[in-house]
């Protein structure tokens, strides 16, 4: 299916560590420390990888209050607390970037720092290299499509011979508009609605690649 892509870019949060739903349980922690009581479930289902400062803001809209100016940073500490206690890789990753022969990177909306922790807590780091690629570093969130034309950019290869494993519909907009081809990866059947290919394993990912068995 994905024989004629020369490189894979690889989503973090929720793709390559298992943190997507540990990141909505520390902003629900963060709210609750404000008085406000916003559940992990519903933020986790409502804005799975979209950018941290839309998120704010609705949550801002909605409880028709503004967040304090430290908020973030706040936030951000219960994050890294959290990972250091419960951060896992996803199941298969490492598998798969042990057989890869492709270029690859990731490519993520987080800051690049907490892509660092990330990857360093679950042995993962080692594997990139340089080859991280933060929406603030080029100044482009999914779903627009700049980030993942960086990383194409730096990694040589055209866009449309690139492939996108994401989790979030966000990304797999970020990916169609930049023309990659997009592959969605999730247990569960999460973001079942999202007319993309899908894989509940990573073991699926080098037979759509056409990569050689192990």
């Amino acid at each position: 299916m994905f024989s004629h892509c020369d490189a894979v870019i690889f989503d973090c949060d929720g793709v390559l560590v298992d943190s997507e739903y540990l990141c909505h349980v520390a902003l629900s922690h963060a709210l609750k420390e404000l008085g406000i009581n916003e559940q992990a479930d519903s933020l986790f289902e409502a804005f799975s990888g979209v950018q941290l400062t839309l998120i704010f803001a609705a949550v801002e809209s909605r409880q028709a209050r503004q967040l304090p100016p430290d908020f973030e940073s706040r936030y951000r500490a219960i994050v890294a607390e959290l990972f250091e206690q419960e951060l896992q890789p996803v199941t298969g990753i490492e598998a798969l970037l042990q057989q890869l022969s492709l270029p690859y990177c990731v490519a993520s909306n987080g800051p690049r720092a907490k892509m660092e922790h990330s990857l360093e807590l679950t042995g993962l780091r080692g594997y990139f290299g340089d080859r991280l690629f933060s929406a603030y570093d080029v100044g482009a969130w999914k779903p627009a499509p700049g980030l993942f034309l960086a990383a194409a950019s730096s990694l040589g290869v055209a866009p449309e011979r690139c492939l996108v494993v994401e989790d979030s519909p966000v990304g797999v907009q970020a990916a169609r508009a930049a023309g990659m081809s997009v592959l969605r990866y999730g247990p569960e059947t999460k973001h079942a609605g999202v007319d993309v290919p899908s894989v509940q394993q990573m073991s699926q990912i080098p037979d759509l690649l056409g990569l050689p068995r192990r």
